[in-house]
């Protein structure tokens, strides 16, 4: 257990297990548990020398519907065989509905979760830290590219079907991080920014990441005003309260509605954003990959740094170390309104300026960035740090 996170990083736990999709439960602050099961199937995967064996099988296992592939060990196929399988409390029509509104607003919610998720997570210290320590931090395309697979996933109009893929996703990611758990301990880079953590990853830790994505996807799309009926919205979290239990979360963590998910984020993620070297230049190796992706189109650095700025707002954009672009930032928070209108049919597009589709082309293109650097990528376990630089 460790020396407990700094003083100030937040609040004492005092979020209700009432709130939750269990309704109940012990309570415990989720600051000191993690995921046992997975944690000590993971740990022996490595000293036994077993990643490449596993990696190796898990490779042709792309399918919700799909069997587990042969030449597993196991002790990793019974683990498995019962990760994969929904709770309970999973409703089908929900999960429907919600590829519904995904597919509607997609637009939005790839840019949310890609591009405005991704600011985030380098302003939240641990994840940028453990990021940046880890095996991926060594290659930030590649980071980018499996960070994408499962958000994206998410979106999908077959998410949760049988031919879909976010069952295989969540259950890989939820290995990744059990590896993680057993190796960042042993980096003594790591080791000396750990933010008090003796082991990384904590359960509060992946549900700051969900706010990170679900609640702060949620709260943009309502500053935007875009128009969400109370079936979307219910739909949209059930999608993200599944995927939270998929990926090892107790129920009794995962927010039941959203007035529970917005108190919890009050206490586990605003509090945590904070400026850090490693968060700074993670995200400045991901503004320089999206402006090198955009600018064969015409779209330079200065409005891929004014477009982050907006999505995150100035307090996180300045942790991040996100360069001022006072014109472009005008000119975004100007037009954006009346590209949201055009886009819900409220105003015809006479009333939408011809600037405003420079703009509307940028977000495709930070959208396109994204959804292709997951092509081709697998979800793999790692077997080793970051290597020394």
């Amino acid at each position: 257990m460790g020396a407990g996170p700094p003083a100030g990083a937040r609040e004492a736990w005092t979020w209700a297990p009432s709130g939750s999709v269990a309704g109940s439960g012990e309570g415990l602050d989720p600051e000191w548990v993690w995921d046992d099961e997975a944690d000590a199937l993971l740990a022996s995967v490595i000293e036994r020398g077993d990643v490449a064996k596993v990696n190796d099988a898990l490779r042709t296992w792309t399918r919700n519907d799909q069997a587990l592939p042969a030449g597993l060990p196991q002790d990793v196929r019974a683990f498995m065989e019962k990760a994969r399988q929904l709770p309970s409390w999973a409703d089908r029509t929900a999960l429907e509905t919600a590829a519904a509104f995904n597919k509607s607003r997609g637009f939005y919610l790839n840019l949310l979760n890609g591009v405005g998720g991704g600011m985030l997570s380098t302003a939240i210290p641990r994840e940028a830290r453990s990021v940046y320590y880890s095996k991926g931090g060594a290659d930030m395309e590649d980071r980018v590219a499996k960070t994408s697979m499962l958000g994206f996933a998410i979106g999908d109009l077959n998410a949760f079907r049988p031919d879909g893929d976010v069952i295989v996703h969540a259950v890989k990611t939820r290995m990744v991080h059990a590896a993680v758990r057993h190796l960042l301990p042993q980096s003594p880079d790591w080791s000396r920014t750990g933010e008090g953590q003796a082991i990384p990853i904590s359960q509060a830790d992946i549900m700051v990441t969900w706010h990170s994505l679900a609640t702060y996807t949620m709260r943009k799309l309502v500053e935007w005003k875009v128009p969400i009926s109370s079936a979307d919205a219910a739909a949209y979290l059930h999608v993200w309260q599944v995927t939270a239990h998929m990926l090892g979360v107790r129920d009794e963590y995962i927010p039941v509605s959203w007035d529970a998910a917005h108190a919890q984020a009050a206490q586990v993620l605003d509090p945590v954003l904070r400026s850090t070297r490693e968060g700074i230049e993670l995200t400045d190796i991901l503004l320089g990959q999206l402006a090198e992706q955009t600018s064969p189109g015409g779209i330079d650095r200065p409005l891929v740094d004014a477009l982050a700025r907006f999505l995150v707002g100035d307090r996180v954009a300045d942790m991040d170390g996100i360069p001022e672009q006072p014109f472009w930032e005008k000119t975004i928070g100007a037009l954006w309104p009346k590209l949201v209108a055009f886009r819900e049919k409220l105003i015809p597009l006479p009333l939408v300026p011809a600037l405003a589709w420079t703009i509307d082309e940028a977000v495709r293109r930070y959208i396109l960035f994204f959804l292709t650097k997951g092509q081709g990528t697998r979800i793999e376990i790692p077997d080793t740090n970051r290597p020394a630089s």
